[in-house]
């Protein structure tokens, strides 16, 4: 199976603190890709990364073959213009922790927004794709609702929706459910199990052991920057080789 994403040698410090540390990474088309780490080990920096949210400061990141945010020629890397970076960016879902919904829009309008101004679609054609996104995520009699008058959960699958409307070759989930009171954590891993038995690519940043171990095709394991394990859910989680992984994984299971 062909990688949807290639991650290389990637670096990147704030100041004088490295966050990423040289990591290499790839994703497989329609798999699902779960990172695991403490606080502070880069896993959200690097899911940002892959869309270009953060700069790296070296290495490269490519989606579907293309790198993003930048061009190439000869040996050098040249930044693109932001215009080109927003165009590159609609084909990478991505879905926040605290949701980011428009607070003036209403549901069915925070979801029809980018198709329509994006990707020029007519607007009946991204209404009512935007209807049938609701529907699939169980939400199709809020189209009217704003996004206040929802809990934490249906937001969350607003956003997802919303991710959704631009038909993306790739979805990124920065702990999608750590915002969420823990009785609305199960309606949105629910939305993101059928995503993946439907073969959505996903990297998903998650604190959730329990769906990794039920939905990853791969488990990769972040501390300090770097990649100190990955494999199989049944190699990482059960059977760890560093130490590194099962002391954390000891806190959390």
């Amino acid at each position: 199976m062909s990688a949807m994403v290639e991650i290389r040698s990637v670096r990147k410090s704030f100041g004088s603190h490295e966050v990423l540390r040289g990591i290499d990474l790839e994703v497989r088309t329609g798999e699902v890709t779960v990172v695991l780490g403490p606080s502070g080990s880069g896993k959200s920096t690097l899911l940002r990364t892959v869309n270009h949210l953060e700069k790296v400061d070296s290495g490269r990141i490519t989606v579907d073959g293309r790198l993003v945010g930048y061009r190439r020629s000869g040996d050098k890397l040249y930044e693109l213009r932001e215009r080109e970076v927003l165009r590159r960016r609609t084909q990478i879902g991505f879905v926040f922790q605290n949701f980011h919904l428009f607070p003036h829009l209403t549901v069915l309008e925070n979801i029809t927004e980018a198709p329509i101004s994006a990707l020029k679609r007519p607007r009946a054609e991204a209404v009512a794709a935007a209807h049938a996104l609701l529907e699939r995520v169980g939400l199709a009699e809020k189209a009217g609702a704003y996004p206040g008058h929802l809990s934490g959960g249906q937001q969350q699958r607003v956003a997802i929706a919303r991710a959704l409307a631009l038909e993306p070759k790739l979805l990124l989930f920065d702990e999608p459910t750590s915002a969420l009171d823990p009785e609305l954590v199960g309606e949105v891993l629910d939305v993101i199990k059928d995503l993946a038995r439907q073969g959505t690519t996903m990297i998903v940043v998650t604190h959730e052991i329990g769906f990794a171990r039920e939905v990853a095709d791969t488990v990769v394991f972040m501390d300090e920057g770097v990649v100190v394990e990955q494999g199989p859910p049944a190699e990482v989680l059960d059977r760890p080789r560093q130490e590194r992984t099962r002391a954390f994984l000891s806190k959390v299971l």
